[in-house]
């Protein structure tokens, strides 16, 4: 389940980007608050957050740092019709925005955004939990290679198997002529 987080302080704009959204089956979480849209934070992980840049309550570059400070994995996208270099630079650095979009929109930029987003995501979460396996492989293969340490030192030779030229074992006392 993929949950996006859309932030904008006008109704009406949000409500054009559930209709634009909603056929993409993502589970789609609208505020018109921020304050709301934080405490939502959490509750619940988002793939990704779009907020508006001009809102009278938070601005959206604050809005943003927050979110980077609660969800940091979530990738994190400015959305406005203003948008000077100044501004631009602030959201990459401080809130380390994924895209900036601008209004108005065309239907096509954001839903590409997005998925973009969410691939990068699904490709991040995919990369945390290979790590994690690994890791994890990593803990059983250095615990058996204590145990075979430990079983060569009580019993010399255990460990090691005598072969043949051709790759068969070779066991001590059998005549392998017989």
């Amino acid at each position: 389940m993929i949950n996006i987080q859309l932030v904008d302080d006008e109704p009406h704009i949000l409500n054009a980007l559930q209709r634009m959204l909603r056929p993409q089956g993502w589970v789609l979480h609208a505020f018109d608050d921020p304050e709301v849209a934080l405490a939502a934070l959490a509750e619940h992980r988002y793939a990704a957050i779009v907020c508006d840049l001009n809102m009278p309550q938070l601005d959206g570059l604050t809005y943003l740092q927050f979110a980077r400070q609660r969800q940091p994995d979530a990738l994190r996208m400015l959305l406005s019709a203003h948008g000077d270099r100044a501004t631009l630079m602030q959201a990459i650095n401080r809130a380390e925005i994924y895209r900036f979009l601008s209004k108005p929109w065309e239907n096509y930029d954001i839903e590409n955004a997005l998925q973009s987003a969410i691939d990068l995501y699904q490709l991040r979460e995919e990369n945390h939990r290979l790590l994690e396996q690994v890791r994890g492989q990593q803990g059983t293969l250095e615990r058996q290679r204590r145990e075979l340490l430990r079983l060569e030192a009580e019993h010399p030779g255990l460990t090691r198997v005598r072969r043949d030229a051709d790759g068969a074992v070779l066991l001590e006392g059998y005549d392998l002529d017989d």
